[in-house]
This record gives C-alpha cells, sequence and structure tokens, in this order.
C-alpha cells in the first residue's frame, strides 16, 4: 500500500477557495515539493508562500496539464478547490482535444463523473490520484458539537431526517448538501454550490438547519465535503442555526475562527 510519506513531489491540479492552501502547508510541513498546476482566475494567492513552482493554464488546456506532468516527471497528483461549474457550462474558454476526448467519455456531466474521467486520463499517463485528504487527516470532523449552542429536540429532527435526503441527492451525483426546516426540503444544493444554496434557502425560510455529507461510496480523491470560514458567512446571511457535518468525512478549514464566528452568530455545529 502506498504510503505518503515515501513520495517526494507531487502534482497538484487547483481550483479556488482555501482547501488547496492547506494541502501546501501540511506538505511543506512533510518536506514533500508540491508543483502547483492553477486555473487561471481560480487560484488563491496565498499558494506561493507554500511552493516553489505554480504553473498557469486555461480551463480547457488538457494537452498542456499533461505535458507539465511529464516536463516536471510527476508521477502522483492530488485534485483540490473548486472549478465553478457554471463555467463549464457557458463554455467561454477553448476546448484542445485532449479535453474534448475526456467530455466525449463521460454519459452525463454529474460532478463524479466528470472527475473520474479525468483521473481516468491521468492513469493512462501513468500518474496517479491520491487521496485529497491525505495530508490533511487531522483537520477531518470528529463526532461532537463544536459551539457553546447545542441543537433542540426539532433541530435533531431535522438533522435526521437532513441525513437522509442528503445521502440520497449525493448517490444521485446532484450536491452534498441541503438545507431544512421542520422536516420539509428548503433547498437542495446544486450546480451552484453550497455557500448559494444556503443563502437562497434564507430567502425562502430562516431559521433552518443545513446538513452537509459524503455522497454514498464517496471517492476521497475528489469532491471531499469541506466547511470553512465561508460557510458560516453564508449561513448568518441566511438566518440558518444549525451546520450539521457528517463525522470522519468532512473536512473543517479555519476551525477555531470558524467557531467562534459561529459561537458570534448563535450558530451550532454539530458532528454526527
Amino acid at each position: 500500500m502506498l504510503d505518503i510519506k515515501d513520495i517526494k513531489r507531487i502534482g497538484l491540479i487547483t481550483g479556488n477557495g482555501k482547501f488547496p492552501v492547506f494541502i501546501c502547508r501540511a506538505a511543506k510541513g512533510q518536506n514533500i515539493d508540491i508543483v502547483v498546476i492553477a486555473v487561471k482566475d481560480e487560484v488563491d494567492s496565498d499558494l506561493s508562500r507554500y511552493v516553489d513552482k505554480i504553473y498557469r493554464i486555461e480551463l480547457g488546456q488538457g494537452k498542456k496539464l499533461l505535458e507539465i506532468f511529464k516536463k516536471e516527471n510527476l508521477k502522483y497528483a492530488i485534485m483540490a478547490g473548486r472549478i465553478k461549474k457554471t463555467t463549464i457550462f457557458k463554455q467561454t474558454f477553448k476546448m484542445d482535444e485532449v479535453t474534448r476526448n475526456v467530455l466525449r467519455s463521460v454519459i452525463d456531466r454529474g460532478d463524479n463523473t466528470i472527475l473520474k474521467a479525468i483521473a481516468d486520463r491521468l492513469k493512462k499517463e501513468n500518474i496517479q490520484l491520491l487521496d485529497s485528504t491525505a495530508f490533511l487527516k487531522s483537520i477531518m470532523a470528529k463526532r461532537g458539537i463544536y459551539t457553546r449552542g447545542k441543537p433542540n429536540r426539532s433541530q435533531r429532527e431535522d438533522i435526521d431526517f437532513g441525513f437522509k435526503i442528503a445521502k440520497a441527492i449525493g448517490g444521485l451525483d446532484i450536491g452534498q448538501t441541503v438545507i431544512i426546516k421542520k422536516k420539509a426540503v428548503i433547498a437542495v444544493e446544486a450546480i451552484e454550490g453550497t455557500d448559494e444554496a444556503i443563502i437562497r434557502a434564507g430567502g425562502l425560510s430562516p431559521g433552518c438547519v443545513v446538513v452537509k455529507t459524503s455522497k454514498p461510496n464517496q471517492d476521497m480523491r475528489f469532491d471531499v465535503p469541506t466547511v470553512g470560514l465561508n460557510t458560516i458567512e453564508s449561513m448568518k446571511k441566511a438566518g440558518a442555526c444549525v451546520l450539521a457535518i457528517e463525522a470522519d468525512k468532512t473536512l473543517i478549514l479555519e476551525k477555531d475562527a470558524m467557531i467562534k464566528e459561529a459561537d458570534k452568530a448563535g450558530i451550532c455545529i454539530i458532528a454526527v
């Protein structure tokens, strides 16, 4: 079995958000060299503090991505960070032949389908895609209540109800998050992403419960559930009162700041 400690260099294919920054910081702490291949306009500026090499490519430049891996002699890859799926559907970018072939191979445009197709294409080039949480086991959610506030009985019932719904939509590769109130589904995460779904739910019914879970048979190489300070900010805008996440399957970024802000806002965070 491959041990991450035996790897010296990894290519990190990145989108936006803090997730890639956490990976780079953790890898640097283990003396592992990270070469970043970032989609232009989808990269956090903090990455440059932790890596020596950052390549920037346009969305759709699959051939250039593979050329960089070959040039750098990279045999391992991690994918992390979000690329807005709406960008893909607007298709305001040019696709090369490699990208077109990947998209032609998929039976649908679900997240898992597309990401697995990319992983399979990398494998053809003898590039192994690794677990995206390989460096981040310490920030994986543990079972329990993180905040001073606790869910009441009604909210507990909404959490139980929401987990069933979230697992169902995850199994259909729709999203990972549902927003619940009084055992009614207020909103379901789809193409817009978690934060936008939460804000949309707030416009419909404030005082709701946000439930985020992994997908059934979650592939830990990509699309791992992640929450952070932005999640709490979106919940504040929506007037949401509880965030329930799945223990041992969800990454918590900026945990201390997130809990502090949640306590200030009277939001409960629970991992179940």
